[in-house]
């Protein structure tokens, strides 16, 4: 490679690597986000001519994007061995059910949405990522993108509105434990 186009990767890496750690974090877990950055990376050192001058956050992006669909068809199709595998043996399961957090509620309500308003969500409001660089990321136009957003946030809130209410009512409907006559414990 050329000098220029080193500095031009080594200028990629350095503004965009943290970004894009926290974006395959979110997306594949802490311990897959390594891997995916590091072969987002790769694809770009070896096409970085086709990294668009002024759009490389979003080519990165988008490059991202397919190489963790890749690592979670992978992880699908090793979670449906080892539930074969474990449908075989004596494996007793751990009980999850502990305490909601408001990242978990947010994140029950957000896989609620069709995907594609998911990763809408997702690139604007975890990401960052402006209306231009989404757009660049999923192929289609800036326009586009708005009116899928605008439609993406108020299906959003109102799902989130909807697990509130229901919320409320299941707290308010707790009914008291009442013993029969005669077996009033003294």
């Amino acid at each position: 490679m050329e000098p220029d186009q080193v500095a031009r990767f080594e200028q990629l890496f350095a503004a965009h690597y943290g970004d894009l750690m926290r974006f395959a974090t979110r997306r594949v877990g802490a311990d897959a986000a390594g891997d995916v950055v590091s072969s987002t990376f790769l694809i770009a050192w070896r096409r970085l001519a086709d990294v668009p001058a002024g759009q490389g956050r979003a080519w990165l992006y988008g490059t991202a994007r397919r190489v963790i669909a890749n690592e979670l068809r992978g992880r699908e199709r090793r979670e449906r061995l080892g539930r074969r595998v474990a449908a075989h043996a004596d494996v007793a399961a751990d009980d999850h059910a502990g305490a909601v957090t408001e990242q978990l509620r947010v994140r029950a309500v957000l896989g609620e949405l069709a995907p594609g308003d998911q990763e809408l969500l997702r690139l604007t409001e975890w990401d960052g990522l402006d209306v231009g660089e989404v757009a660049a990321v999923l192929g289609c136009s800036p326009a586009a993108v708005k009116v899928r957003l605008h439609r993406a946030r108020r299906r959003f809130a109102n799902r989130l509105a909807a697990a509130d209410r229901a919320d409320e009512v299941r707290d308010r409907t707790v009914r008291p434990i009442r013993l029969p006559e005669g077996n009033a414990m003294s």
